[in-house]
């Protein structure tokens, strides 16, 4: 089993990923661009690392909780991070992928004699505190065996979904089509009801109670009453992810006309300027498209 990890990306859900894998007694040497988040991994009992590959220098396993697939090549082959590691290690790429983009990436990490494990994640900066992340991982029976112990420390719900690198993250994609278009409903129901004069707090009460709930109504609902909602994921992160779902059903042939209706709500939003907000704020978008007529005011 892997002891001494190398963690880059220790952002909202980064960090506490990374706090408990030295909860659990792991060695964990993180990196990430801010100065501050460096610090709080060295104050949680971790290292910090003043580049990626000074991070994986001599690791057993390296951990990417990145943007997406461009910042884990620029990690892996561009910053070094790959042959910083100790021969045979296990690379784990946690981020929000395009299938094929991580079938590429694994490629080129299994060609210099590491291991190589698809592993996204579910369940937000609530599910990364609390160690109960749903991880989807897609790699061999061998390389999931190695990866494990270090993703039972980060997450309570690990499903080994395939033999292929690749298998993890459609499996992802599939999950953000639900939650984008979950979200994305739960605001134009809202929006329904506020334009006829019902409490929105009312009617979440009693669909949350309903069989019109979902996760997304019961989590989300509550902060599309808020102004400034605390951001758990932004609505920009929905602009990506729904694009990757997009592109998903693109290769696949596969006509996904909900998710392209639930990808422009949130593009809306993000070009109104919220795209930094909390995404339950895609409610906005809504509100600015069915906004009372001037003469209503």
């Amino acid at each position: 089993m892997p002891t001494s990890i190398a963690f880059v990306g220790l952002g909202a859900m980064g960090a506490p990923m990374a706090e408990n894998l030295v909860k659990r007694q792991f060695r964990v040497t993180g990196f990430d661009m801010r100065e501050s988040a460096r610090e709080a991994l060295v104050a949680a009992g971790g290292h910090a690392a003043e580049s990626a590959a000074a991070a994986a220098a001599g690791a057993e396993a390296l951990v990417l909780i990145v943007v997406n697939a461009a910042q884990a090549r620029v990690v892996l082959f561009e910053g070094g991070a790959l042959e910083a590691l100790a021969p045979g290690a296990v690379v784990i790429l946690m981020a929000t992928c395009p299938p094929g983009e991580v079938e590429a990436i694994a490629t080129q990490v299994t060609a210099s004699g590491r291991r190589f494990v698809d592993a996204p994640v579910s369940g937000g900066v609530v599910g990364a505190r609390a160690a109960t992340l749903s991880i989807m991982v897609g790699a061999p029976d061998a390389s999931f065996a190695v990866a494990k112990p270090i993703l039972d420390a980060m997450g309570d719900k690990v499903f080994h979904v395939g033999q292929s690198a690749g298998q993890g993250a459609t499996v992802k994609t599939v999950n953000q089509l639900l939650c984008g278009v979950h979200i994305a409903v739960a605001a134009e129901a809202l929006s329904l009801a506020e334009k006829a004069g019902i409490d929105g707090r009312v009617l979440f009460e009693i669909m949350g109670g309903s069989a019109a709930s979902s996760w997304m109504l019961k989590d989300r609902g509550p902060r599309m009453h808020e102004a400034e909602p605390t951001v758990s994921s932004a609505v920009d992160i929905f602009v990506k992810d729904l694009s990757i779902v997009l592109d998903a059903g693109r290769a696949a042939r596969t006509a996904l006309p909900l998710a392209a209706a639930a990808h422009q709500m949130f593009l809306a939003a993000s070009g109104l300027g919220h795209g930094g907000r909390d995404d339950s704020q895609v409610v906005r978008a809504y509100r600015a498209l069915n906004a009372k007529p001037a003469n209503d005011a």
